[in-house]
């Protein structure tokens, strides 16, 4: 069954109708998830020789997203099928090892506030052959320019996955007037539209959001070509397994030791 909401302008009964359904979001998802996989054979593959050169050189990679691009930095740091040699850093770190009152976290425009990158940075134990990936779908915030700023003046590698649509369509809430892009070694797009949702409605407005979904296949995909080379090469992949199978907490425990101190698992 078909869910579809009409809505009337200025007393017209024959206003256009629009339909949101499971089916309008996979047609609309679908050419989305094509186009962002266009990128295999380029940026993904740049971004790929990044990170491996980073992990042989003894680094890690750091994960950094706020808001909904969190999922993203998730997506890439401490998860089942992931590389090990991850850290996932997050706003909330101030608060949950930096000591910061939990009252911090209650300014909901922390995100874009630019000091607070300095303190992340300080508290991710980050070393220099460390490798970053960055997610923001609109790249402006200013702790999102502010931390990609940081980690290239301290000579690392950065990685953006950005919505190319979105972040041209929006000035910079960051004192340089740059954006995430800007800084980036290797850029990648998130296919989503501005303003994300893909769905409009009649009234205005629009729902069901793609940056979620087409940002965990770029970084499914820059995983995979990780692998690809470390595997060819004779190496044997640094990978989770589920913590739900058997013998999974264990090989997990004892990859992670190898990078004791540098990688945290925090909620």
């Amino acid at each position: 069954m078909v869910d579809t909401f009409s809505a009337e302008s200025g007393g017209d009964s024959g206003a256009a109708a629009t339909t949101v359904s499971a089916q309008a979001y996979l047609a609309a998802l679908t050419p989305i998830m094509t186009k962002v996989a266009e990128q295999s054979d380029g940026p993904v593959q740049e971004a790929a020789d990044l990170i491996v050169a980073s992990l042989r050189a003894g680094g890690v990679v750091q994960a950094f997203g706020s808001g909904h691009s969190e999922a993203l930095a998730m997506e890439i740091a401490g998860r089942a099928g992931g590389l090990v040699p991850t850290n996932r850093i997050a706003l909330r770190d101030v608060v949950i090892v930096g000591g910061e009152s939990p009252d911090v976290l209650g300014n909901k425009h922390l995100e874009r506030d630019p000091s607070i990158a300095h303190r992340l940075y300080e508290l991710a134990n980050v070393s220099e052959p460390d490798i970053f990936v960055i997610a923001s779908n609109s790249g402006v915030n200013g702790s999102i320019v502010e931390l990609a700023q940081l980690v290239k003046q301290r000579g690392h590698q950065l990685i953006a996955i950005t919505s190319f649509t979105q972040t041209a369509g929006v000035d910079s809430r960051h004192p340089s007037g740059t954006k995430l892009v800007d800084h980036a070694d290797v850029a990648l797009d998130n296919g989503a539209p501005y303003g994300d949702a893909v769905l409009p409605l009649p009234g205005g407005g629009s729902v069901c959001a793609v940056s979620s979904i087409t940002g965990a296949l770029v970084a499914q995909l820059i995983g995979a070509e990780v692998v690809r080379r470390l595997t060819e090469a004779g190496e044997t992949p640094p990978v989770y397994l589920s913590a739900n199978v058997p013998g999974g907490d264990e090989h997990n425990s004892n990859l992670e030791a190898r990078y004791a101190g540098r990688i945290r698992r925090t909620p």
